[in-house]
């Protein structure tokens, strides 16, 4: 079984509102997972159901194999994005405490506390109140918590809110180490320039609808526009552009003075970019030839256009 979560056509009412349209979903283990979407595309409703907070009206969901059931909730671990920590407790007390609501046998939690409590370098923060905290620290605490019993699969929705941006890089640090050691992960957000740098998979949600899914590096590939940044060094910038622009859809035009570089967007009609290089070369020397790729925010707005949704 190469998948750790399968979702086949789940769809969730309440009321008039659908949240989710027949959602499927195949999640392989071992890899981060993005499930990207604006807020209230239907991400939490989905989440719900995977830790049976709530149940699908329609559809199934399998776990490692099997049908979803209520034993499996000991192999998920759910970071939320509205957190949970009582305040007037104490830090060390509370993740004892939730540790052991996870299985944990005290001595082994308390075990495990302390390693990763020295690991992010909050060992000081054992006998501190929640409410003395910043939320990024106590964010620190539940991502502890969340990972502490060792699950199969691991759920973060907006991991990174709270945290300044060396806090925030260390947490992803820490997802990335624990897709190394074999954790599979669902990374939920609808800031879709976190996911560049950690997913290997996403599925676009929009209005309770799955819009696109599939493995990232293959769904830019299909999304590139044959678009290219070029840099031509030469001192004839005004003539190359015109002779250039009867030939191709030239854009974004600029000529650097001080660089004698000509710089400029062009799009080719065909795949043919070594021909348009080596073309290119005989005109000017050139510095860079680049092809843009999307981004996934660039290619959630293109689907979003192409399947007929109107904001």
């Amino acid at each position: 079984m190469n998948n750790i979560l399968v979702a086949k056509e789940v769809t969730k009412r309440y009321g008039d509102h659908i949240a989710l349209n027949k959602v499927s979903l195949e999640i392989p283990k071992n890899s981060i997972y993005g499930l990207l979407g604006p807020n209230g595309a239907g991400k939490t409703t989905l989440i719900r159901i995977i830790n049976q907070i709530t149940y699908p009206d329609q559809g199934e969901v399998f776990f490692d194999g099997q049908p979803l059931k209520s034993s499996h909730i000991a192999q998920i671990g759910y970071l939320p994005e509205e957190r949970g920590l009582y305040k007037s407790m104490k830090v060390g007390e509370q993740a004892l405490y939730l540790a052991q609501l996870k299985g944990l046998e005290k001595a082994e939690a308390k075990k495990r506390l302390k390693y990763w409590f020295e690991r992010l370098e909050i060992g000081d923060w054992w006998n501190k109140k929640i409410q003395e905290l910043s939320k990024g620290m106590a964010q620190k605490i539940q991502f502890i918590v969340t990972i502490l019993h060792e699950p199969k699969l691991l759920i973060f929705d907006e991991p990174f809110s709270g945290f300044d941006p060396i806090n925030a890089n260390i947490i992803k640090d820490e997802i990335l180490n624990l897709k190394e050691k074999g954790t599979s992960i669902i990374f939920s957000t609808h800031r879709m320039e976190s996911v560049e740098e950690l997913c290997e998979h996403i599925a676009l949600i929009h209005r309770s609808e799955k819009v696109l899914d599939g493995k990232l590096s293959e769904i830019k590939k299909a999304y590139k526009n044959n678009i290219f940044n070029v840099g031509l060094v030469t001192k004839n910038g005004d003539m190359i552009l015109k002779e250039l622009a009867d030939k191709f859809n030239i854009s974004s035009s600029k000529f650097d003075a001080e660089e004698n570089q000509l710089n400029f967007t062009l799009q080719l009609p065909n795949n043919d970019s070594s021909g348009v290089l080596a073309y290119l070369s005989t005109k000017a020397n050139v510095n860079h030839f680049v092809e843009t790729i999307p981004s996934t925010s660039e290619i959630f707005i293109r689907t979003v256009q192409n399947k007929g949704f109107h904001e």
